[in-house]
């Protein structure tokens, strides 16, 4: 009779995943110890962190939107359709996950600011600026953050069966209505873990960030920004700032579980 019960992992294996938790751990056993915790309310209460909390919640709604908008199309692109250069396409397209953030911020002041290969004939068309603007932290957290959406609805219109979508086609539905009343279902989870994953992202940005749309309080300083600027003046507040942030994306994390890693 077959055991039912997993096999004993190789004790290395136990050590050594031991020691890659403690790694993981200890910095945010650190960061909770040296929690104000009697002084928390009114250190989140100040008008630095409120006016921060209110640019990074109207940046990551608005981003994690306009990726919605941009990725899923994308990813059904990449996905879908064949056309030449589809692998440079789709590099391009994840590239800012890789990328070191201020490199993203740098090639979006280059394109996008003042000088920019888009940002002038902007400007000159609308008197729209980009950089040292809240649209310009919306724009940072989009570029960085929309990738994450596209990887995670690409994987699971590679994974979904395929038979109800034909059977749809076969009956005489179009395209459209295939897409809106067939595919988009059946991915929607998945649709919402990568929106989930792109929202958290984008509550996060940093480098980009400070690159492209500078660090001025009540106008672009998002949470980030401000721990920054926090731990030279006010390490107290720069630790409440750094637990909200830490308790919003272990909430997201658990929230997404299986899913996110299943689409991939």
């Amino acid at each position: 009779m077959t055991s039912s019960r997993s096999p004993r992992p190789p004790v290395l294996l136990v050590v050594l995943g031991c020691l890659g938790l403690v790694f993981f751990a200890v910095p945010f056993i650190g960061l909770l110890g040296r929690v104000p915790w009697s002084d928390l309310p009114a250190l989140l209460s100040g008008p630095v962190v409120g006016d921060a909390l209110r640019i990074s919640v109207i940046a990551s709604v608005a981003a994690a939107a306009i990726a919605l908008v941009i990725g899923v199309p994308l990813a059904w692109l990449l996905a879908r359709a064949e056309f030449p250069g589809k692998p440079i396409v789709r590099g391009i397209v994840i590239l800012p996950m890789v990328l070191p953030p201020v490199v993203s911020g740098a090639a979006l002041l280059f394109a996008l600011g003042r000088r920019g290969l888009v940002g002038e004939p902007l400007e000159e068309a609308t008197g729209l600026l980009l950089p040292f603007s809240l649209w310009g932290v919306v724009v940072a957290a989009v570029f960085v953050a929309t990738p994450f959406l596209v990887i995670t609805v690409e994987g699971a219109l590679r994974s979904m069966d395929r038979r109800r979508e034909g059977a749809a086609a076969t009956l005489g539905a179009r395209p459209w209505t295939v897409l809106r009343r067939v595919t988009l279902p059946a991915i929607a989870p998945s649709v919402l873990a990568g929106l989930a994953l792109t929202w958290a992202r984008a509550f996060g940005e940093f480098g980009a960030t400070i690159t492209f749309a500078g660090n001025l309080q009540g106008r672009t300083q998002s949470l980030p920004l401000a721990v920054f600027v926090a731990l030279e003046s006010d390490r107290d507040t720069a630790i409440a700032i750094s637990l909200v942030m830490v308790v919003v994306s272990v909430a997201v994390l658990v929230a997404l579980r299986d899913r996110w890693w299943g689409a991939l």
